[in-house]
């Protein structure tokens, strides 16, 4: 029985590969969503770095510069608190209407967010104002970003031909490093001018390109087609053709259903078990924002630190398709964790190079660390983390669980600047990071492998599951 015959509510939905399979445009989905992610990145990353070099001198009470520094990396981690209720809001709606408004929205909001805090004043011109302003720039921020990868990671996944899923969506993640290299290289010249001319207006340079940033993203998502898998399930649901699903002109054929009560009801186990894997981003957020701090303070220049940045998410831009092209060959789980264990290996070499100013150290093990192995699970985990879920809650799943796991990293800049206070060596954060990472690893190994089915028969599992479990479908 195909999706066209089957009447809606009557049980497991049966999608046509081969209609879905004509629909699809993995080239375009996959530029639109390395384009897209590229420019939403750039204005998140470069806050990352005025939050590490600039915020604390410009934003709060200088009088304790070590409580400024801890103040002005919350504010980064601030964000963090946002993504989860982007992820219900976005994610809903993308579940429901389909990813591609989602990721035409989220482009538009974090473009203005970050337009308005160059435009901020500082702590000496309004006092306490000045940071609860930033505060609230950094929220919208998270709420888009919320939404973002989730949007792109599944649109470009339903898009994929089956052989090549990993390979489609890891794309979105080439763009977000492609975002970190361009805003680590804009704040380069600009910190290299001096104090004077950065701490003045050098510093909102960067964040009044988002206006351009914009203008690009949105010419290139405004013209991208809803996903076909997306579109069949909705088909399916309602006992209509494809065809009759136009998610762009006709807004009274969507999901009638509400994911995220279907997703916190039914998925619970792939739900939780992607949140444990999200706090990958521990140990990411701990090298491109704690580091950055720690090395400056151990006496290494911040237009060297920012250089090494941007050296390294400038190498993974070449080992990203690789390990993704690798990952649909041997499977997600392989890649995935090997690239990990490296990390987790390298990382002490890497924070006591920071430690001993080692510049040929950081920038070495960095490359290597960072550059290389990272991008194994940097890259593979759109597609893995987005299999672990059907296409009905696909989009609900990934922004939620992802969103969750990312807010509890997003505060370890901070947590790493609290426990280091008092101490001299840099033992206490590896430690803390080596455990989080030893985490993510465990539930890595006991995740299911996706790489050698299609996206129709993991729905088709999903929903025979349901049936045998709950006796219907949702």
């Amino acid at each position: 029985m195909s999706e066209q015959d089957q009447s809606p509510g009557s049980g497991p939905v049966h999608l046509d590969e081969a209609a879905i399979a004509s629909r699809r445009q993995p080239k375009k989905s996959a530029i639109a969503a390395l384009v897209g992610s590229a420019l939403e990145y750039y204005d998140f990353f470069i806050y990352a770095s005025a939050s590490a070099l600039v915020f604390n001198r410009l934003f709060f009470d200088k009088s304790d510069p070590g409580m400024a520094l801890i103040l002005s990396l919350a504010t980064f981690g601030v964000a963090y608190i946002a993504r989860p209720i982007g992820a219900v809001v976005l994610g809903r709606w993308g579940d429901r209407r389909g990813r591609r408004d989602v990721m035409v929205f989220t482009l538009f909001l974090m473009g203005i967010a970050t337009f308005a805090i160059g435009c901020l004043p500082t702590y000496e011109q309004i006092g306490v104002t000045a940071p609860a302003l930033l505060v609230v720039c950094r929220l919208l921020q998270g709420f888009s970003a919320g939404g973002e990868q989730s949007s792109a990671n599944s649109m470009s996944l339903e898009h994929a031909p089956d052989n090549r899923r990993s390979f489609t969506t890891g794309w979105t993640m080439f763009g977000t490093q492609l975002g970190q290299v361009m805003a680590a290289g804009v704040f380069i010249p600009m910190a290299a001018m001096g104090d004077e001319f950065f701490l003045s207006i050098g510093w909102r340079i960067p964040f009044w390109l988002s206006a351009i940033v914009v203008l690009v993203g949105w010419l290139i998502r405004r013209t991208l087609e809803e996903a076909p898998q997306f579109e069949a399930q909705v088909a399916a649901e309602k006992g209509v053709s494809m065809e009759e699903v136009s998610i762009r002109t006709d807004r009274s054929i969507k999901s009638e259903k509400d994911p995220m009560k279907i997703l916190l009801s039914r998925y619970r186990g792939p739900w939780l078990r992607v949140l444990i894997l999200s706090l990958h981003n521990f140990e990411t957020t701990i090298f491109s924002v704690w580091a950055l701090s720690y090395g400056r303070d151990q006496g290494i220049g911040a237009d060297i630190m920012l250089l090494q940045t941007t050296a390294v998410q400038f190498s993974a831009l070449f080992a990203i398709p690789l390990w993704t092209w690798l990952a649909d060959k041997i499977g997600r789980k392989k890649v995935y964790i090997g690239g990990y264990l490296m990390v987790l290996v390298l990382l002490y070499f890497y924070m006591n190079s920071l430690h001993t100013t080692n510049i040929t150290g950081v920038f070495v093990l960095g490359f290597v660390m960072q550059g290389i192995f990272y991008s194994a699970v940097n890259g593979v985990w759109p597609a893995f983390y987005g299999e672990q879920f059907p296409t009905k809650v696909r989009m609900s799943g990934t922004a939620l669980s992802t969103q969750i796991g990312f807010a509890l990293t997003g505060f370890a800049p901070t947590i790493a600047a609290a426990i280091m206070v008092g101490q001299d060596h840099f033992l206490p954060v590896f430690l803390l990071t080596a455990a989080v990472m030893a985490v993510v690893l465990i539930t890595a190994a006991t995740a299911k492998e996706t790489a050698f089915k299609t996206l129709t028969e993991m729905d088709r599992e999903a929903d025979q599951a349901e049936v045998a479990k709950y006796g219907n479908v949702a």
